[in-house]
């Protein structure tokens, strides 16, 4: 393992077999640009002294680490700890490599920034930080999606971002990132396509994983501080897989520390509605990079399903499929009912209502707690809080 993990990707934004820049010529000269940009920036001074003086005082990082008491004492076995992103400023992880995309955009001196969003939470988040840093902002959602996420939906047009409703396809994460990028497309020297999460071509993967990070550096020395020791398992929803990456990062070269990634089984692996990725994808390539994916016979990407916006992606991370074939993650997957169980107890336990991202996380960890004896510690990234879930799961379960 070693720093090597660190280090990653290579030159040409490899990680292992997984990665790279699958594009026209144009846009690969493009997207160098943006890493060489990004290279150059990042290391300044100045970009650090703002990041971190936002990081603080607009975001409220650090985020703390939470006990739950409660729902641990509920199951038995290993304690349950929250890293609680969801009390960030817009309330998801998003907002820590958003406000970096803004950043660097600004710096760039590009005129508009683009995205995609599924739950919304990328969309709300980068409305924000563009409305931060004074830069225009567009983003492209599934309409299915826009029905389901009505208040990050409002949250959007306030914060004065263009909203693009997709109705093509499944209209749903996927397609809102294909229709996005045909944007990019048209003048992608003046625009900024601010990718939400760690896929899509390098340098992108590299740059949401950088950001991100600042999740797990926290956590290490916060856990430590309380624990003396790190701990002992650290879970992670995966969609894309940038809250995973930013909490796994830090932990990489610690051994003793295990990883579970956590992917929608939504309504069963034997059925065709789940986006379980990593759990039954094969190697291919998609929205210009190489990774594990969700594909028919003839090589297109399946539509997926996911109870949780933010997840239903056919594809992921590159890091993660090389952190899959090192062995170094292990990656399960939950379904959609396991979810709202584990989203009802954790509000009705602790008072914290989760995203249903986050709750695919909970459960897995409610699972595994019982089978490890009580001196063993849990640590789940509560990636984001569940107001934009909280009508839609009333409706579910008939509140």
């Amino acid at each position: 393992m070693g720093d090597k993990t660190i280090e990653m990707p290579d030159a040409k934004g490899y990680f292992g077999e997984y990665g790279g820049q699958i594009l026209p010529p144009q846009m690969i000269a493009i997207m160098n640009e943006i890493n060489d940009s990004y290279e150059a920036v990042t290391k300044t001074d100045a970009f650090q002294q703002e990041q971190k003086q936002l990081f603080a005082d607009y975001v409220g990082r650090p985020s703390p680490i939470y006990y739950a008491k409660r729902l641990s004492e509920s199951i038995g076995g290993a304690r349950i700890f929250l890293k609680r992103e969801d009390l960030n400023h817009t309330g998801a992880h998003k907002i820590n490599h958003c406000i970096g995309e803004a950043l660097l955009a600004k710096h760039m001196g590009k005129t508009k920034v683009l995205a995609e969003t599924g739950a919304g939470q990328h969309g709300v988040a980068l409305a924000t930080a563009c409305a931060l840093v004074g830069i225009e902002c567009e983003i492209h959602m599934g309409e299915i999606d826009i029905a389901k996420e009505h208040p990050n939906v409002t949250k959007m047009k306030i914060l004065g971002c263009k909203l693009v409703p997709v109705s093509r396809g499944t209209r749903t994460l996927k397609d809102a990132v294909d229709s996005a990028f045909e944007e990019y497309m048209k003048d992608p020297v003046n625009y900024f396509y601010a990718i939400g999460s760690v896929v899509g071509p390098h340098p992108f993967p590299k740059i949401v994983r950088d950001f991100q990070s600042i999740v797990g550096k926290e956590a290490r020395e916060q856990f430590m501080l309380r624990e003396g020791k790190l701990p002992d398992l650290l879970i992670a929803c995966v969609g894309g897989g940038s809250n995973a990456i930013g909490l796994f990062t830090a932990f990489l070269d610690d051994e003793s520390v295990k990883m579970i990634g956590v992917e929608p089984a939504g309504k069963g692996l034997d059925t065709k509605d789940h986006a379980a990725t990593l759990t039954l994808g094969v190697k291919g390539a998609i929205h210009g990079f190489e990774c594990y994916n969700l594909q028919d016979s003839e090589g297109n990407p399946l539509p997926v399903y996911s109870i949780a916006s933010g997840l239903d992606y056919p594809a992921v991370g590159p890091q993660h499929c090389y952190l899959k074939d090192i062995k170094r993650v292990k990656y399960e997957s939950v379904d959609d009912k396991e979810c709202l169980d584990a989203f009802m107890q954790l509000s009705r336990l602790e008072g914290i209502i989760p995203a249903l991202e986050s709750a695919h996380a909970v459960a897995h960890a409610m699972k595994v707690a019982k089978t490890m004896s009580s001196d063993a510690t849990i640590l789940v990234n509560l990636s984001g809080r569940g107001d934009k879930d909280a009508d839609f799961v009333a409706e579910q379960l008939s509140l």
